[in-house]
């Protein structure tokens, strides 16, 4: 008769977590190695941007969810994922988070810390105008203002219309879920290389003449958007964002039939799709 085979000890399980945590933490130190090796290289190409390439992160996040798996709450992979991104980038070219506390101080440190951790210095502004002005001072801040519509913010997104200006890189959180802990919605501000932008959606600075409730509603229908009072063309200036199979032209042509005449549009930016997770994989 087969002797029944024991149950591990709890010494023997302990071990086991020690030799995955050395594993680990001998993996993160092996991935510094080859930060370091790319600090070498991208000194030789400085382009002057981010080193932030929110196209791969996108990518990484991605196959992270896709995969993963077991009782370790999405959260806390997530988080810890994002902080060794944020982490290894800051070492590659240090920087700063410049962040809007308008919408609530704990809510933006919520998403900062959950999305870049306690190394990144954190500078906290009031009011989306002095981010703006922060990262286009800088080489590489990042930016993070609410993505919604808040009263004494005015359009600080005709900020980033000029060509020298940084850009809308990205929209936190990325991936959408029941219960986030960081779920306020957050625009990301920087300037990065333009083969590292993210493109699945555009965001267009749009102003318009006209602007009331039937342009709003048709708005609504088909897109997410942001609308502020502007005097200068006696209607709004509009944040719009734009899925790749929605088209500026759509947009225009509803805003016009509704009564709404678009004045002028400028490309402010762009970011990855945002990924939702079902309540059962959260």
């Amino acid at each position: 008769m087969a002797k029944p085979t024991e149950a591990p000890s709890l010494a023997d399980l302990r071990k086991e977590i020690d030799h995955i945590d050395e594993a680990m933490h001998q993996l993160l130190i092996e991935r510094g190695d080859i930060i370091d090796r790319l600090i070498a290289v991208k000194r030789s190409q400085d382009t002057g941007t981010s080193a932030f390439r929110p196209v791969r992160e996108a990518e990484m996040m991605r196959r992270l969810v896709n995969r993963h798996k077991g009782i370790l709450p999405l959260d806390t992979v997530e988080s810890i994922w994002r902080v060794i991104i944020s982490t290894f980038t800051y070492v590659q070219a240090p920087f700063s988070v410049h962040a809007d506390l308008s919408a609530g101080d704990a809510l933006m440190r919520d998403s900062a810390r959950f999305h870049f951790g306690f190394t990144v210095p954190f500078v906290p502004h009031m009011g989306a105008a002095g981010v703006v002005a922060a990262v286009s001072a800088s080489k590489g801040d990042l930016g993070l203002v609410p993505a919604f519509d808040i009263a004494s913010a005015g359009a600080w997104w005709s900020a980033l219309e000029f060509d020298a200006a940084p850009k809308i890189i990205a929209r936190l959180p990325f991936v959408e879920r029941p219960d986030h802990p960081a779920a306020l919605p957050v625009f990301v501000i920087c300037r990065v290389a333009a083969d590292a932008m993210a493109t699945e959606t555009a965001v267009w600075s749009v102003r318009v003449s006209g602007w009331g409730a039937g342009p709003a509603r048709a708005l609504t229908e088909l897109t997410d958007f942001i609308a502020v009072p502007d005097r200068a063309f006696d209607g709004a200036a509009l944040l719009i964002s734009l899925p790749a199979e929605t088209s500026l032209q759509s947009i225009s042509a509803a805003l016009v039939k509704a009564g709404a005449t678009v004045r002028s549009a400028a490309l402010v930016g762009s970011h990855a799709t945002r990924y939702t997770v079902a309540a059962e994989k959260a």
